[in-house]
This record gives structure tokens, sequence and C-alpha cells, in this order.
């Protein structure tokens, strides 16, 4: 549940929720400057931590991302997730729907994948992510942290510029 380098200087660990409209406009309109201009230089890695903040629903596309991550397709399916997801509002994440984005994304083995939506230790992983997170006091997503700051929400390029770039000088 990661891309980039894994010796990169800069870890941006990365709280979301699939159902959060905020998280879709941060994926769909920020993320992809931030790995062209950090991530693909070996400069900063993304660690995503999945988060059921919007109910059953984010629950259940939790365990559909991971479930693709056992196909090395979790970044993808994330992607797919966001760009489908409406301008406000929580989206619903019925089975079938959370089938077709598989589908969309080429996930080689649907079969297992559908096993895997019931996999109660796919589901255990969901709900310790979410306890881990309001452990840390994430009580909102997208909820980021950098090196030792934290941001919270769908910020800017420029705002991720300045943060990345500030946790990059400290790792030096």
């Amino acid at each position: 549940m990661a891309i980039g380098a894994v010796d990169a200087p800069v870890v941006l660990v990365y709280w979301t929720d699939m159902r959060c409209p905020f998280c879709a406009v941060f994926s769909r309109d920020t993320l992809p400057t931030l790995i062209q201009e950090y991530v693909d230089k070996g400069e900063v890695r993304v660690e995503f931590h999945d988060v059921e903040f919007f109910g059953e629903d984010s629950a259940a596309a939790a365990v559909a991302a991971r479930a693709a991550g056992k196909q090395g397709l979790f970044f993808e399916y994330l992607e797919a997730v966001y760009a489908a997801a409406p301008e406000s509002g929580h989206p619903d994440m019925p089975r079938e729907r959370l089938i077709a984005f598989a589908e969309d994304i080429g996930v080689a083995d649907l079969a297992q994948f559908e096993a895997d939506l019931d996999d109660p230790e796919l589901r255990t992983a969901t709900e310790q992510s979410t306890s881990f997170a309001q452990q840390l006091g994430v009580t909102a997503v997208p909820f980021f942290i950098a090196g030792d700051k934290a941001l919270s929400g769908a910020q800017s390029v420029e705002a991720f510029r300045s943060f990345l770039d500030d946790a990059l000088s400290k790792a030096e």
C-alpha cells in the first residue's frame, strides 16, 4: 500500500477514506503532480493507510483496495475509485461497484478478488488501521504526516510542495 522508493529520504503517510470527497480531490488534482515531482525522483515514498470514517461502505471499499493490492494493484484501484467519485458527497460502494472497479483496472484473478472481499483478515486489517489513526488523533481525512509535521485536508499543490520541501530539508 505504497508507491515510491523504499529508501526515499521522506515518507508521506496518507490516511484516506475511499468515500471521502476531499480525498478524491487530492487524489485527482494534487497527487499526480507530487508523484511526478517527488516520488518519481526517489525523494518521497507515499504510504497509504485506509480509514473507515464514513460507514460500512468505507470499510468495504478499503477491503476491496487491499484485495486488489494482493494482486499488485492497490494504487490503481485507489485511482479508479477516486476517478469515479462525485464532486461532493459520499458515494455508495455496493459489492457490484467494487467488483466493477477491479474489472476496470484489470485485476487478473477476479474470483480471488471476490473471495478476498469476504476475507476476515483484510477486514480486521482495515479496522486496525482505523483504530490506529484514531489513536494518533486523525479525526478527518485526507490527513498526512511527513517528517515531524502533519497536514490536514486537500491542500493545494503549493502547500504540499512547501510541506515536502521542508521535510526533505530536514532529512538531509
